[in-house]
């Protein structure tokens, strides 16, 4: 799925279980909103007037105050905060968040724009604002902690003048107008995010501060912001100028942060990192820290002996009211689903889901107390669930999981082109609520758990064999994935015959997620420090993965190991997408009966069978990702690394053979052709082009050239070669002209980009013989591939029986001289 998250990976923040987020409102006479006038100062008994201090003659005038965090003073258009001492030097988590944007911004009310930590430091008579940046610690005790302090400076953000202080409290009275209605680094856009948005300058006379509001442990703070831009996008550029509204939330952080747990890298969180120095130490020790929410048994003795306690603070999310009521059950419980992980934590109703409250003027969608699912309207189809931590500790503060409205779209998609022919319900256009319902709860679960603070596990879907995705009652029983975290949409492989209800289907929070809740939040308060915990947790981790290899954590599915894929399942992707054809088959057959428009409209049918292509397109990624590819270990008692079998190999070369090489006719129905004015050979040969470029890219021959020079059993290069032009190199049935002339066109490609791989370009620095291939045995062989094909060629020339043929392989067979002849020098 695209839940991605992608615009926002930074350090993230957290907040103190020292005060409860929904009593801190209980005291009204804490939270003082009445505006209060200060009186002139009194002639002293004399007759003369006392000599007034900066900060006395300002309360001479027209004031109002509100005191909470800070007291807060709003004197002739200027705002002033007073700082008492205690404040000093405690962290505050200040976050920026869109409250109003132009119609057409690419960005949404509720969507973050920055977040940092920050402290007041004292120098005279100013006070500094410094940003938290903190990565590298010592033990205060340690000699070399003097030195790296000094190492370590965080940067200064802003300074302000002290006026003066209150006669009373003795806080410290600074302006801070120009930190809210002017752009910095703290509570505006960052000068990437306005290229990227198209924005330029602040205009300062269209500017405002709004309204800030106090509470005990935050202020919030609201502001009108208008910059130029020359945007053709926005609604409002046609002004030269776009206003937004912005939220900055400023939080009080723990004056003692959560001990870290220190990440081990078999169990997939997000982290922060961390450089420990001590005097005992022979090298500095680099660790990373999960996050993760601060959980702590209400009932420490019975959590202690294997009861399920509450914690003392709960999660809650909170739903926007802007949500669907029809859908807000269903997300509210995805949200709750993860109360089944928390118990194996040790905890009970550990999460909460909650309507966002009515008639409670003191609460903020935008408050950063607050964890909440904000619904948007946006045609993106996308969800994503961001957290922001404390960067001491990685203790969750909140996260604002972000819900586009066309997730729903995203979703029909994805269920009918998988499970169409398996769900009657999905035959249709229109879901009933109660399918949509469900397959809305799922996604929810997935983005909780990314604010959870877990990552993706792609590699989770590999721990089902195919053949158990097909059996009925073991499915439903454990279903198709140990994760709710991988892109595991739903059972494809799954055949109708098979009978396998919306409990084998349908993806849900499994092993590998009750493990991983488990070893981020159990509570374990026998250590002294994160270190010991660390070693004890990685003991437990090793013997848990010895004990059960479906625990795998198998990260992002970015490199190359096969069985950690997005979207992908099975523990074959071969024989699995094989499976999924067999149902995409179908698909493509009913189609234009389910997408069924009156008078002849085709959106409908155009937005399916776009999905049912790409669906076809992410099959065979999984199976090419089997080719040059390497599983990457780290499981007890396994090698590091492993080549894929050469029988998995070659499986997967088969597959392409027979099902990207023929054209699938399956693929172009006439019914759906006609109707969409498909060009059948313009599109087939451009999916052939992709395809073949990536069976020949550098790297994949390089890591096949390298694999059989070290390891006897490997796929070798030449095997390879020779597999891949028997399988392009074939014949094809001359009475389907069409077929023959995609044929034609993949040969010819493929003489073409043995060109490219043989012949350096003009640019040597581009060019792919520069690279791998050139320091490895791929080149050698690739020249060598050049009479194996040139042996094709002539045997398909003979065999020609049309003039078109005959000249096709003449040519081809001229290109590999030219070849032959450049490598030679002519």
């Amino acid at each position: 799925m695209k839940f991605l998250l992608p615009l926002l990976t930074a350090l993230l923040l957290s907040t103190s279980s020292a005060y409860a987020v929904c009593d801190i409102y209980a005291a009204d006479s804490v939270v003082t909103d009445s505006i209060k006038k200060s009186t002139k100062a009194k002639n002293d008994t004399t007759g003369r007037k006392s000599s007034k201090s900066e900060y006395a003659k300002l309360m001479e005038k027209e004031v109002s105050h509100t005191d909470g965090l800070f007291t807060v003073r709003h004197i002739e258009e200027k705002y002033y905060f007073e700082v008492p001492d205690t404040l000093l030097g405690r962290l505050l988590l200040a976050v920026t968040r869109f409250t109003g944007v132009p119609q057409g911004f690419s960005k949404f009310a509720g969507e973050e724009i920055t977040h940092c930590a920050v402290y007041f430091e004292q120098r005279d008579k100013t006070l500094l604002l410094r940003q938290y940046v903190l990565s590298t610690f010592a033990d205060k005790d340690d000699n070399i902690s003097r030195t790296l302090e000094r190492a370590t400076i965080d940067p200064i953000v802003q300074s302000f003048k002290v006026i003066g202080s209150n006669p009373t409290t003795k806080a410290q009275l600074i302006e801070v107008t120009q930190l809210f209605n002017q752009d910095n680094h703290l509570t505006s856009l960052p000068s990437a995010s306005k290229t990227q948005l198209k924005l330029g300058g602040l205009a300062g006379n269209r500017t405002y501060i709004d309204t800030i509001k106090v509470f005990p442990t935050n202020i919030e703070i609201a502001t009108t912001r208008t910059y130029s831009t020359s945007s053709g996008t926005y609604a409002a550029s046609q002004t030269g100028s776009a206003t937004v509204g912005f939220n900055t939330s400023i939080v009080l952080l723990p004056r003692e942060p959560m001990r870290r747990r220190l990440w081990d890298s078999r169990v997939g969180y997000f982290t922060n990192t961390l450089r420990h120095f001590s005097d005992n130490q022979r090298k500095a020790r680099h660790e990373q820290f999960i996050s993760r929410y601060r959980l702590v048994p209400r009932d420490k003795k019975a959590y202690r002996a294997g009861r399920l306690s509450e914690p003392e603070k709960p999660i809650v999310y909170y739903i926007d009211p802007a949500t669907p009521a029809k859908w807000i059950p269903y997300l509210k419980q995805g949200i709750e689903d993860w109360n089944k992980a928390f118990e194996a934590a040790g905890f009970k109703n550990a999460i909460i889901a909650r309507d966002w409250p009515k008639n409670r003027p003191d609460m903020s969608l935008d408050d950063a107390r607050f964890s909440v699912l904000r619904y948007l309207p946006s045609e993106t189809e996308n969800a994503y669930g961001p957290r922001i931590v404390d960067p001491r500790s990685g203790e969750i503060i909140e996260a604002h999981i972000c819900w586009y409205h066309n997730v729903q779209n995203l979703l029909t998609k994805w269920y009918m082109v998988q499970c169409g022919p398996l769900d009657k319900r999905a035959q249709q256009m229109d879901f009933p609520d109660a399918l949509m319902g469900q397959l809305i709860r799922f996604v929810s679960s997935h983005e909780v758990g990314h604010t959870l603070g877990l990552r993706h596990n792609m590699g989770a879907s590999w721990a089902t064999p195919v053949e158990k995705l097909r059996d009925k009652q073991w499915v439903e029983a454990n279903g198709h994935t140990v994760s709710i975290m991988d892109y595991a949409r739903f059972n494809y492989v799954a055949q109708p015959e098979d009978r396998i209800g919306e409990r084998g289907l349908f993806p849900r929070i499994g092993e590998y997620d009750l493990w991983a809740i488990k070893w981020g939040y159990q509570w374990r308060p026998e250590f002294d420090d994160e270190f010991e915990e660390k070693e004890a947790l990685m003991t437990e981790t090793t013997a848990a993965l010895r004990q059960n290899p479906r625990l795998w954590f198998g990260g992002e599915g970015r490199g190359d190991d096969p069985r950690s894929q997005s979207e992908d399942l099975g523990d074959n992707s071969v024989k699995a997408s094989r499976y999924g054809l067999k149902n995409l088959k179908r698909v493509v057959a009913a189609l234009p009966q389910w997408t069924a428009q009156a008078d002849g409209q085709t959106e409908d049918l155009q937005t399916m069978y776009k999905a049912a292509t790409d669906q076809y397109t992410r099959y065979i990624g999984h199976v090419l990702r089997n080719i040059g590819g390497k599983y990457q270990n780290n499981l007890p008692n396994l090698p590091a690394q492993q080549n894929v079998p050469a029988d998995r190999q070659r499986e997967a070369l088969q597959f392409m053979a027979e099902e990207v090489f023929r054209l699938p006719r399956w693929l172009y129905p006439d019914t759906i052709v006609e109707r969409l004015a498909i060009d059948v050979l313009s599109d087939q040969t451009s999916r052939q082009e992709t395809h073949i470029t990536r069976m020949l890219a550098p790297t994949l021959l390089a890591n096949l050239s390298d694999q059989s020079a070290t390891d006897a059993k490997a796929y070798s290069i030449e095997a390879y070669l020779e597999g891949l032009a028997k399988a392009v190199f074939s014949t094809t049935d001359a009475s389907d002209r069409t077929a023959a002339a995609a044929r034609r066109n993949l040969q010819r490609t493929y003489v073409q980009h043995l060109h490219k791989l043989l012949i350096p370009a003009t640019d040597k620095s581009t060019s792919p013989t520069d690279g791998r291939i050139r320091k490895s045995d791929a080149a050698i062989w690739l020249t060598a591939h050049l009479d194996t094909v040139e042996q094709h060629c002539n045997s398909l020339k003979e065999k020609a029986q049309s003039t078109i043929d005959r000249l096709h392989y003449a040519d081809l067979l001229q290109q590999i001289d030219n070849i032959r002849k450049k490598l030679k020098g002519e």
